[in-house]
């Protein structure tokens, strides 16, 4: 921004990266922490899988309390010392860090079903708090950072690329330290490395906010009511048609994210480096992918690619069903779902930075933490019902966390539970965007007015700074 007159974007590279690296230490805590859990406390710990089922729909009630909660407060910040979103990610890593390690260290006697059903109850509601409060500034930072769509895309990408890092961390590390081992005991290199990852993630979080750059015109906005901003969130009819898929899709990501656990330790009973290559499969193709669905949505626009990655992905899920009863016969589909899992983690944040756009050309107004809370409430039961369906169904099979050889039914039950459950709501998912309005010129001419008004609204932001002598 060179005048008052003349508006150029510029988002310097290190905020970009700070942008990303941000991303990928919070995938990586919130990762480890919603996947290994279950398996940690069932096969590990030994607590049942109904009291863990329990724990986490009662968990599913905080959820639906406190995001849009956080969200509405979020958006109310305002300080021209540290902005509006950064003081949260920095006064709130220490706590990510330390909620995180705690996951892993039951305060409790193990043997005592109930206080340790308590516990994970409280370790839930703990780092989900702490994880919602850094979450919704994550979400939200893509729309909030960049202004035009080029600029928007390169921190997208940026983002893209650390959370792919992130998650292979997220996966690879608990599932090596986890599986393999033929008891149920815990490997004590899996406590050390959980507390070093907190440490090391937490640093990265604190120290990635004092590179970000915010548009700080937001801050002269005045805020809607919390019962208004509510309102007008629902009136989004782009917002409520992607939550109802997304809804449906974070179900299946669920079951896959902890039933990966379960596949790999009962069905393909892997042990030592073999655990991980299922998971190495799947992000040698999401790297590669990644770029080549940039270029696509780019010349496709962002619907139909999404679309093409759900359908996709849900088709290969039934095929691993068939022929991942084997590591040998699993390769080629690992393969092919880092395909449709590379247009899925890629896209998923422009399509969320999109319906943020259409809200502001209703209300003028930038909500993305708002949005982001409203979201988590929407999505973030399905969390803890796609949990409770693993565990359930595993159960009804007949899965005995307490011995290492299952029957047959059980790992039919897991192959059921792990591939074709995923499958069916991901492919309802892409169904649902097929009903998504935000896609074509019209839409496209929105946009390029909506750039206009932040212009806009940075001059005035710009004009207010020079009036009060801060330029």
């Amino acid at each position: 921004m060179d005048s008052n007159d003349e508006f150029s974007e510029y988002v310097p590279k290190k905020s970009k990266l700070a942008y990303g690296v941000l991303t990928g230490s919070s995938v990586i805590l919130s990762g480890i922490a919603f996947s290994a859990i279950t398996f940690y406390y069932n096969v590990k710990l030994g607590l049942s899988a109904q009291l863990i089922g329990i724990a986490w729909l009662l968990f599913a009630i905080w959820n639906t309390i406190n995001d849009p909660i956080f969200g509405y407060l979020e958006d109310r910040t305002k300080s021209e010392k540290y902005g509006r979103r950064i003081p949260y990610i920095r006064f709130g890593a220490p706590f990510f860090g330390i909620l995180f390690i705690l996951c892993w260290f039951p305060l409790v006697d193990l043997s005592n079903d109930f206080w340790l059903f308590l516990n994970l109850l409280i370790v839930l509601l703990l780092f989900d708090t702490i994880f919602t409060i850094i979450g919704l500034i994550n979400f939200s930072l893509p729309a909030e950072m960049g202004i035009t769509q080029k600029v928007r895309a390169q921190i997208v990408a940026y983002g893209a690329v650390f959370t792919s890092l992130g998650f292979i961390v997220s996966f690879i590390l608990p599932v090596y330290l986890l599986t393999g081992d033929k008891s149920a005991k815990i490997n004590p290199l899996f406590l050390i490395t959980m507390v070093l990852i907190g440490i090391i993630c937490s640093v990265i979080i604190f120290v990635s906010s004092f590179f970000l750059k915010e548009n700080l015109y937001t801050q002269l906005e005045e805020s809607l009511g919390f019962i208004d901003g509510i309102k007008q969130t629902l009136k989004n009819k782009p917002f409520l048609k992607y939550e109802f898929s997304n809804f449906s899709f974070l179900l299946a990501q669920t079951i896959f994210t902890t039933g990966i656990f379960y596949y790999i330790d009962f069905v393909l009973g892997l042990s030592g480096f073999l655990t991980i290559i299922p998971l190495l499969l799947v992000f040698l193709m999401v790297f590669v992918f990644t770029p080549i669905f940039s270029k696509l949505a780019g010349k496709y626009g962002l619907k139909k690619v999404y679309i093409f990655g759900l359908l996709f992905t849900g088709s290969i899920s039934v095929l691993l069903f068939l022929l991942g009863w084997s590591l040998l016969a699993a390769v080629i589909p690992f393969l092919l779902l880092g395909i449709g899992f590379s247009a899925i983690i890629l896209l998923r944040p422009a399509v969320a930075a999109d319906i943020i756009d259409f809200d502001e050309t209703i209300t003028g107004k930038r909500r993305e933490t708002s949005y982001a809370g409203m979201n988590a409430v929407i999505e973030k039961p399905a969390v803890s019902i796609g949990n409770w369906i693993f565990l359930s169904l595993i159960t009804y099979f007949g899965f005995q966390q307490n011995i290492q050889t299952q029957s047959f039914n059980a790992k039919l039950g897991i192959m059921i539970a792990f591939t074709l459950i995923p499958a069916a709501f991901v492919l309802f998912s892409s169904i649902v965007m097929f009903f998504y309005p935000l896609d074509g010129p019209e839409w496209n001419k929105q946009k390029l007015n909506l750039g206009r008004i932040h212009e806009e609204k940075e001059k005035n932001y710009i004009q207010y700074l020079r009036e009060h002598g801060k330029i």
